[in-house]
């Protein structure tokens, strides 16, 4: 968490906390307080001066998030996160990668 939005993070808390109880009552249980905050940092106000915003409109920003978008945003930011070729080395990747031998080469 950006430690310049703490004092924020501290100040809506309740408001995260009542966003967490209801995406349990969904059956997303493993979202907590900490990724609801930073999907809206990260997602929801990128484009916004989050210290210039107003504590209303954090709340209602927090207030407003879908389980569904979240969900969305976090599947997407995993996907980004993994390394699908992790478990490859070198000649594995480079195999898999070059350019498929045309069927003369093969003969």
């Amino acid at each position: 968490m950006a430690v310049q939005f703490e004092h924020l993070f501290t100040k809506v808390r309740p408001a995260i906390e009542s966003k967490r109880n209801e995406f349990q009552l969904y059956g997303y249980s493993t979202v907590t307080e900490e990724d609801i905050w930073a999907y809206c940092v990260k997602k929801k106000w990128r484009k916004k001066d989050i210290a210039s915003m107003r504590v209303h409109e954090i709340v209602n920003g927090i207030l407003q998030v879908l389980p569904a978008e979240y969900m969305t945003y976090s599947q997407i930011e995993e996907q980004r996160a993994s390394d699908w070729f992790s478990d490859l080395n070198s000649a594995e990747l480079q195999m898999l990668l070059a350019p498929p031998k045309s069927r003369s080469d093969l003969s």
